[in-house]
């Protein structure tokens, strides 16, 4: 198991730049994959950028060159930097852990933190 605690969002004009952090109760070095999602009013939940055990990152073509995920693993945090921020950038956003346990997958999910963009 693992409780993840996401920090970070806010408000910011279009064009800005937010850094999330999700820190995890225990070390994130053998967790099988960490990503970020998000979810807007009435849409659904969407991967925004994920990272595998092996640092393989995977993001949405909606962030690509803007969007940067990371880890700390001496911290047992996984960050998201966002730059060149937009209005259409404005959700929920939750952090999301896959842990293998006897070869089953195993989803968790943080709380969510608000960010919002402003025009």
């Amino acid at each position: 198991q693992v409780q993840l605690v996401e920090s970070g969002g806010g408000l910011v004009q279009s064009g800005g730049s937010l850094r999330l952090s999700c820190e995890a109760s225990r070390s994130i070095f053998s967790i099988k994959r960490m990503g970020w999602y998000r979810q807007a009013p009435g849409k659904q939940r969407e991967l925004v950028a994920e990272m595998a055990s092996g640092d393989t990152t995977n993001y949405a073509d909606s962030v690509k060159g803007r969007f940067t995920i990371s880890r700390d693993n001496a911290k047992n945090t996984v960050y998201l930097h966002m730059n060149s921020l937009k209005p259409d950038d404005t959700a929920v956003y939750y952090c999301n852990a896959v842990i293998v346990n006897r070869l089953l997958d195993y989803e968790y999910w943080g709380q969510g933190t608000q960010v919002t963009v402003s025009s």
